[in-house]
């Protein structure tokens, strides 16, 4: 059978999206330690990025009001649940070292491994034990570089806990939301407001306005977040899962890890040591067994 010419461009365009959103969010590192640079550290920038988020996708929340009210509760809820997670990853890149948190977020499989099996009792395939092992080899070695295989600022537990947050949304998401790119967004910055309001009695009181000279560009950064990152690049996310096939799509986003990685030792001073590079690659192939197809079966861009 000939291939649908519209379908195979769809399916690039949606290749293109899901690069270019996970290399996106590999900088996002860049704007955040910006406003912590202009007196919104800790949670606040992030807190006002959501919020400012929130009020900018009202109106596609109003225009799927009707997909919000039909959603199963539990749906939304997996929903809100994704949202919290992106918001420990966002102040975890303030709190702690940038590759690490993401090498952190990014052990997501193991998380999601051992969820399948205490809570849906589903059997631990070989795979499934791979997986865990490579991902818990690659923590000890990116963590213990230091001396201990255990998370050690904040900036650490906040990228564990993104990732294990994650694990329990996406699996909510996938069984039970229906919503659509506008008002799933909407919901996804909500639970990021949400989770930004319970971290705030753990990372200091407000620290008030910046000082006038700064403040413009304290605003510009806010913005430039809220839009680009926020609410278009996780549009895009939403958009391409429904186009592409689960392994395409967690293989294409790991250009996060490159990005993020590469982009933080150039420019933020903080590159890996050689036994954390090692764990990184133990991380990356953990990621990569989980959503590489089976043998027998090809990626597709049009399977579903």
């Amino acid at each position: 059978m000939a291939p649908n010419p519209a379908a195979a461009r769809r399916t690039r365009l949606a290749a293109a999206g899901i690069l270019f959103a996970g290399a996106l969010w590999g900088l996002y590192w860049i704007p955040i330690r910006r406003l912590e640079a202009l007196s919104l550290g800790g949670v606040w920038g992030s807190l006002i990025v959501a919020l400012t988020t929130c009020c900018l996708l009202i109106p596609w929340a109003l225009a799927g009001r009707e997909r919000l009210r039909r959603c199963h509760p539990l749906g939304i809820l997996a929903v809100l649940l994704g949202g919290a997670a992106f918001m420990c990853y966002s102040v975890g890149l303030v709190q702690g070292q940038v590759a690490v948190v993401i090498l952190l977020f990014y052990l997501t499989p193991v998380w999601s491994s051992l969820i399948e099996r205490l809570w849906w009792r589903w059997p631990l395939t070989g795979r499934r034990l791979a997986v865990i092992a490579l991902g818990l080899a690659g923590l000890t070695l990116v963590l213990g570089a230091a001396g201990s295989p255990l998370p050690r600022t904040l900036g650490d537990w906040l990228g564990l806990v993104s990732g294990l947050l994650w694990a329990i949304a996406s699996s909510g998401m996938r069984a039970r939301s229906t919503l659509g790119p506008g008002e799933g967004s909407f919901v996804f910055a909500l639970g990021a407001l949400l989770g930004a309001l319970a971290l705030t009695p753990l990372l200091g009181p407000w620290p008030g306005l910046p000082p006038m000279p700064a403040l413009g560009q304290a605003v510009a950064w806010i913005a430039v977040s809220a839009i680009l990152w926020w609410a278009i690049s996780l549009a895009i996310v939403v958009w391409a899962a429904s186009v592409l096939p689960p392994a395409r799509l967690g293989i294409l986003m790991m250009s996060e890890v490159l990005v993020g990685v590469l982009s933080a030792a150039l420019f933020a001073g903080e590159p890996l040591s050689a036994l954390q590079l090692g764990g990184a690659l133990l991380v990356i192939a953990a990621a990569v067994l989980e959503v590489a197809p089976l043998p027998g079966r090809r990626l597709s861009g049009t399977a579903r």
